[in-house]
């Protein structure tokens, strides 16, 4: 059956990423905040929002591997690293793997690799191959303030025309688990 009001909402959050402009969508435990992850303009202006530097890095979620491939130097990995690293997707762990040297810094920051997940959220599976490529992902809350579960509160604290993905969250506690593909070590807990 199909969801006219989530397609109407997939049909103009594309739009907007098309236009370098920022928009939150329902990923598998909070509300997050993307954009064009080729567009410095609209990074730039995400960062803004978040009061977030650019040397931290940024994560990219997208609807399968494939459309990760630009961004991401798959043949630094081994058959196991990139077995372990499938074996969790589509999912909710965030695996850094090393950036392709084309890979623009406002996404890598002082890094050298790249944040990357393969979102098992439907909705977020429905935007990514709209937009036809990964969008960014950082959760979708002003500096202080904690992540927000839900549409009404993307607005409450970014404005009431916001462009938001209408959804609802996976209903994780927990933001996602990133781990480094290369050691296997957990960065941050799930």
């Amino acid at each position: 059956m199909k969801n006219s009001v989530l397609d109407d909402s997939v049909e103009i959050c594309v739009e907007q990423l098309r236009k370098q402009s920022v928009i939150a969508y329902p990923t598998e435990a909070v509300f997050g905040l993307g954009c064009d992850p080729d567009s410095e303009t609209a990074v730039l202006q995400l960062l803004a929002l978040k009061q977030r530097p650019v040397e931290k890095g940024l994560i990219l979620i997208a609807s399968d591997y494939q459309q990760l491939e630009p961004y991401i130097s798959d043949r630094e990995l081994s058959v196991a690293q990139r077995e372990r690293m499938f074996a969790s997707w589509p999912g909710p762990v965030t695996w850094v793997v090393p950036a392709t040297s084309q890979t623009p810094r406002w996404l890598t920051g002082r890094f050298d690799s790249l944040a990357v997940r393969v979102s098992n959220h439907p909705d977020v599976q429905q935007l990514c191959r709209a937009f036809g490529k990964p969008v960014v992902s950082t959760s979708a809350n002003l500096s202080g303030l904690e992540p927000c579960r839900s549409s009404e509160e993307v607005r409450q604290q970014f404005g009431a025309d916001f462009p938001v993905l209408e959804g609802k969250t996976g209903g994780r506690l927990n933001p996602s688990e990133i781990r480094d593909v290369i050691s296997g070590e957990q960065i941050r807990k799930g």
